[in-house]
């Protein structure tokens, strides 16, 4: 079968997507199409459940699920304890936050292009116990600069917590470099790979972080409603999960407890065994067809369309980064970004609205309201660019360039 110059085969990859076949999806940072070992692994359990039972189907299927963690392990370079299986990114990053204790005084550091999500976390910590949150700097080209976080920590710096990849834009943040600063002064490195996850290489031995959250919705092609949270084993131990119940503790004694070894200190008994599935068979997926030519297929389609949609009269491309990736943001003359993604999704071409509220301390300085975002995937083609740029231009953003 036809291969690109990634090595990806696109034609198998489309073979596998059935939602390939009714729309031109540019929708991958919000949710992608999953291809159809997903599909079978939750609909295959959904059915069991409904042929034998619920707990029985979960019975059965035990060595499965247990085998998804070491799919995500082995997708980020960690260990199989070091996994939890929760419910979302958001679940993820919310009970690897209000882990750590902290308290009146100590210092987080984040990042101008922060997730809405996590600045209310953030600002919701500082109103009830008095933590102080301290915005990094920018470089030249949008990105965190690490050399004013090394210069920012000090004593009462408690916490480094940063998007790798924001949601309005194609910027990488260096997660690496900012890695290398967070353990050279000691400091828990919390980084959010929501939308990283599944469309860029992620070692976090590499990285130096300490947790991660993710998603499965999203590039990682798995099913909604599933997430992940990665603690680094040396931490566990420092700290407090923020809730407990008879699956992340063991009720020791009348009046006593012990908190469960691994990662899965952070899960709870009850969870959608059928999603769980689909999210090992993402993983596996993804490590299948390799995250090295994924990431660089889908950052040349990204790369094309801002050359593309900037060679459009009026259309104005907002992706900032030296380092950029799968997301794509812009505005077209003459209408809101929500009206040209309705227009377009009319067309059958999916794509999706990144706000100001989203991402204020990035959007607002820059005098941005609203974007129209497009991020494609590997079994994106060439044609369906074509296709989309024709579709911007007919909105009022001139003629497609040659």
């Amino acid at each position: 079968m036809p291969r690109d110059g990634t090595g990806i085969d696109v034609t198998r990859l489309r073979a596998d997507t059935p939602g390939c076949a009714r729309v031109l999806h540019l929708n991958n940072a919000g949710a992608a199409l999953p291809p159809t070992p997903v599909l079978d692994a939750v609909i295959g359990h959904l059915r069991r459940e409904a042929e034998i039972g619920g707990y029985e189907a979960a019975d059965e299927a035990a060595e499965r699920v247990q085998a998804v963690y070491a799919s995500i392990a082995r997708l980020i370079g960690a260990a199989p304890d070091e996994i939890a299986l929760v419910e979302s990114a958001t679940q993820a990053w919310t009970l690897g936050f209000h882990a750590f204790d902290l308290r009146e005084g100590d210092r987080i550091l984040t990042a101008r292009a922060e997730y809405a999500s996590n600045v209310i976390a953030f600002l919701h910590l500082a109103r009830a116990r008095g933590v102080v949150v301290e915005v990094v700097p920018s470089d030249a080209d949008g990105a965190l600069d690490v050399e004013a976080l090394a210069r920012m920590i000090d004593a009462r710096t408690k916490l480094i917590a940063v998007t790798h990849v924001p949601t309005n834009g194609g910027l990488v943040n260096p997660a690496a470099a900012i890695g290398a600063v967070a353990r050279a002064h000691g400091v828990p490195f919390l980084l959010d790979a929501c939308q990283s996850v599944g469309q860029l290489p992620i070692d976090v031995g590499a990285i130096g972080c300490d947790m991660l959250s993710a998603t499965g919705r999203k590039f990682l092609r798995g099913p909604r409603g599933t997430g992940f949270l990665y603690v680094r084993r040396a931490l566990l131990d420092r700290l407090r999960p923020p809730f407990l119940d008879l699956h992340s503790a063991r009720w020791t004694g009348p009046r006593d407890y012990a908190i469960e070894a691994g990662a899965t200190r952070f899960e709870f008994w009850e969870s959608a065994v059928a999603n769980r599935l689909g999210l090992g068979a993402a993983a596996d997926y993804a490590l299948a067809v390799g995250i090295v030519a994924m990431a660089a297929r889908i950052g040349g389609l990204a790369e094309t369309l801002r050359h593309r949609l900037a060679a459009l009269p009026g259309v104005a491309v907002h992706d900032l980064g030296r380092e950029r990736c799968g997301i794509v943001t812009f505005t077209v003359p003459g209408m809101t970004a929500r009206e040209a993604s309705a227009r377009l999704r009319a067309q059958g071409i999916n794509t999706s609205v990144s706000t100001a509220p989203f991402a204020r301390w990035d959007m607002e300085p820059r005098g941005l309201a609203e974007l129209v975002r497009a991020s494609p995937h590997a079994y994106n083609t060439e044609d369906e660019l074509d296709r989309f740029i024709d579709a911007v231009a007919g909105l009022g953003g001139g003629t497609r360039d040659g």
